[in-house]
């Protein structure tokens, strides 16, 4: 039955995108701010539908930052993009430059200031993310960026690329790190959603001015400490290899 009720709720949450996209695109086509809304608009519709539907809801710990900051954050599935984006003010993530070409997520991406990078070589890359990074800055609002690059399974270990540590050294901004168990009722693979409170929890800032390699470090610490720490709360069991 679980089972049953997470399909219903996908298709419901993918069938009314387009819908929140036309009513608001007037605003939208003129304005950041109706942009903004409508994604706001959209995430609130699939956490009141994900409750009620699934018997899961989100739970913000932490403060909530609202100025000019980087947000680095553990990414476990589609749900703490919806999350870390509805709890700020004005979120914008560096995105994969095959996302502008995806019907309505990709217009709203860009409406919204997020930045697409080409992927490629490791160096070049993060020299392209660098330029388009600083060329949209003027936009304002909080950057938001996953260390690892995609989605990782609880439990799961995976590298923080060095492109986050050039990243804080060129924003020159508080990097608030956030932890996550969403994972665990929200899988990376699968459509089973399960019941509970999955917990996204703002970290204290980092504070501009560490060297990048000693920031990494730091923050993946911080994070991946406090998220495994929201994992056993989850009641998550870590299999050792």
């Amino acid at each position: 039955m679980q089972t049953i009720r997470s399909f219903l709720h996908i298709v419901q949450m993918y069938a009314i995108m387009p819908v929140i996209a036309v009513i608001y695109f007037p605003w939208a086509l003129v304005s950041r701010r109706g942009a903004e809304a409508a994604c706001h608009a959209y995430c609130a519709w699939v956490f009141w539908t994900l409750k009620w539907m699934v018997g899961l809801s989100v739970e913000l710990r932490g403060e909530i930052p609202t100025g000019e900051v980087m947000i680095a954050a553990k990414h476990q599935s589609f749900l703490d993009v919806m999350a870390i984006y509805h709890a700020v003010p004005h979120g914008k993530f560096i995105m994969k430059r095959e996302l502008m070409f995806a019907p309505i997520l990709g217009q709203y991406a860009l409406r919204i200031g997020c930045v697409p990078v080409n992927r490629g070589k490791r160096g070049a890359a993060i020299r392209k993310m660098l330029d388009d990074v600083r060329s949209g800055k003027q936009q304002g609002g909080q950057l938001i960026i996953y260390p690892q690059g995609t989605r990782i399974a609880p439990g799961v270990s995976a590298p923080y690329k060095a492109g986050t540590g050039a990243l804080y050294a060129q924003m020159g901004q508080p990097c608030v790190p956030v932890a996550t168990n969403i994972g665990v009722f929200w899988p990376k693979t699968g459509i089973t959603r399960k019941q509970g409170v999955a917990v996204v929890e703002f970290l204290p800032p980092i504070e501009p001015g560490l060297q990048p390699k000693p920031f990494l470090a730091r923050l993946e610490a911080e994070i991946e400490t406090n998220s495994d720490a929201l994992l056993e709360e989850a009641g998550f069991i870590r299999v050792e290899p």
